[in-house]
């Protein structure tokens, strides 16, 4: 994005399709972005050791890591540092999953 938008029209944006089961719309400003996620059922497992902090829209997702296992439905804030620590996996319960992160562009 090259001017700064006060307002984001999210119904504006293309879908993106990063790993099978998860889309996102995205924007970037500087060291910051913003991400409207969607996760499904057929997201493929993995491990991610990304910083996370956002709200919880729709849906209910399970988030395991090293030491416990979280779950968090709509209205659940989410906070996760980045870093192989606080590495974590997801698991969708109801779907879709709809989130809202705002994070460092990776």
């Amino acid at each position: 994005m090259d001017m700064l938008q006060y307002k984001i029209d999210f119904d504006q944006l293309a879908w993106e399709t990063p790993i099978k089961g998860v889309r996102c719309k995205s924007v970037r400003y500087g060291d910051k972005q913003l991400r409207l996620i969607e996760y499904t059922q057929n997201m493929s497992p993995h491990w991610c050791s990304r910083g996370h902090c956002g709200l919880i829209l729709e849906g209910e997702i399970e988030i395991a890591f090293k030491s416990a296992t979280e779950q968090y439905k709509a209205g659940d804030g989410v906070f996760i540092p980045c870093g192989e620590k606080h590495r974590h996996r997801a698991r969708v319960i109801t779907e879709p999953v709809k989130v809202i992160f705002v994070e460092d562009p990776s």
